[in-house]
């Protein structure tokens, strides 16, 4: 038998059914029209953000990277609960303007942006995170062309990485931005352009749960910024201190303290140097945010042993759920947070795998894990599927198509 990851807190059952946003699963997959489905929590969305104003210094903003999870309906609930938002692509400037949020909040950042990214980006009003000295040319030359004044911000590759995070971004060679000691002298070029100077994006890791190394991150970045503000002889107007808060997805993870973290940060606030103390600052969140607010929920279609040990085999899978079949950047497969959800709060009373339809051995939701015994027609629920699941996995595979998605 293997463990399960944790389930996250807020989840309950209404008569022995997993329940989401008040109701039974079951009652939701009937109104969708099937499965698989992804469910998220309107409530829980609101209650994080909420979680984070408590913890965060009130001078801190608060935007939402639509990359872990670009569903319009969540967008138009964040549009009511966060600062800005921060795009990846020109796909996604068309999501965030079609949702109705104001491209003046929007950020982009991403290398190699195309120019016809960098010209709807530009028109638009939308800040450009710059990843290199070509790529401001470029969004120079094309504002000059549209008559339009570019929103230029440099995003900056540290010479520091987040201890522990699940993925570094930062330190070392990277494709991400520019080497901390090339920045001075582009600042100084998008200001002698014109362009509208909007600072710097310092971006070093994601999914850490260690508060002490969120913190200590998040006081070299401020370091950074201020030596780089003060080489560039420049004010800085806004920083954008990147993210890295990460979720609890395995066995033995634990929450982010995140009251500590926003304990460290308001004490660097308040001991800012001279380059810093009329700059806006903000964090940039994905999964922390969605990642713990959504279910997969996929049906049992066939229950099956082979040399002693069962398979729930059901209609859904890697297709949907990449990440947690631990094929998207794991080394070692874990099992994410899983259970019957038409027998939630049963006892467990077997071992049992989840596998999915398709014609791979990759296609595994849960390993040996231990669940109430389940049956043709019983829901399987993967939890912590808000982030990086139906925009992120290949829902193409054996011509399978998309989950169906809905906010509850």
């Amino acid at each position: 038998m293997k463990p399960l990851g944790p389930i996250p807190a807020g989840y309950v059952a209404i008569d022995g059914v997993l329940a989401v946003g008040g109701r039974k699963v079951t009652d939701l997959v009937e109104e969708a029209g099937g499965t698989p489905l992804f469910v998220y929590s309107a409530d829980m969305l609101r209650a994080r953000v909420a979680q984070l104003r408590e913890a965060m210094p009130d001078r801190l903003a608060i935007h939402y990277a639509i990359k872990a999870n670009p569903f319009v309906p969540i967008l138009k609930v964040f549009s009511e609960l966060v600062d800005g938002f921060d795009i990846a692509s020109g796909g996604e400037l068309g999501i965030v303007t079609g949702a109705g949020i104001d491209p003046s909040l929007v950020s982009f950042a991403g290398p190699g942006k195309r120019d016809r990214e960098l010209e709807a980006a530009i028109s638009a009003g939308v800040t450009l995170n710059l990843e290199s000295e070509a790529e401001a040319e470029r969004a120079i030359a094309i504002g000059e062309r549209l008559g339009k004044t570019p929103r230029l911000a440099i995003r900056v590759n540290p010479d520091f990485d987040l201890k522990g995070s699940g993925m570094k971004m930062g330190g070392g060679a990277k494709p991400f931005g520019l080497d901390a000691e090339r920045v001075p002298p582009l600042v100084r070029r998008v200001i002698d352009s014109g362009a509208e100077w909007r600072g710097f994006h310092i971006f070093a890791g994601s999914q850490a749960l260690d508060a002490e190394a969120v913190a200590d991150t998040q006081a070299q970045t401020l370091a950074l910024a201020a030596r780089l503000a003060r080489e560039s002889n420049s004010p800085l107007p806004h920083c954008n201190l990147g993210g890295g808060f990460g979720i609890p997805y395995f066995p033995g993870d634990v929450p982010l303290d995140l009251a500590l973290v926003g304990q460290k940060l308001g004490e660097q606030f308040e001991a800012l140097p001279d380059e810093l103390v009329e700059t806006d600052f903000c964090i940039e969140l994905g999964r922390y945010l969605v990642g713990e607010a959504g279910v997969y929920l996929a049906e049992v279609i066939d229950r099956k042993e082979s040399h002693g040990e069962v398979f729930l085999v059901t209609d859904g899978g890697m297709h949907h759920q990449l990440a947690a079949s631990g094929n998207f950047g794991t080394v070692v497969r874990r099992n994410y947070p899983a259970a019957i959800a038409t027998k939630y709060g049963v006892e467990p009373s077997e071992e049992a795998s989840i596998v999915g339809c398709l014609c791979t051995p990759l296609d595994r939701l849960s390993d040996k894990g231990h669940f109430p015994r389940a049956e043709v027609g019983d829901l399987i629920a993967i939890f912590c599927a808000g982030a990086y699941g139906a925009s992120a996995s290949p829902s193409a595979f054996l011509g399978q198509g998309p989950a169906l998605e809905m906010l509850v």
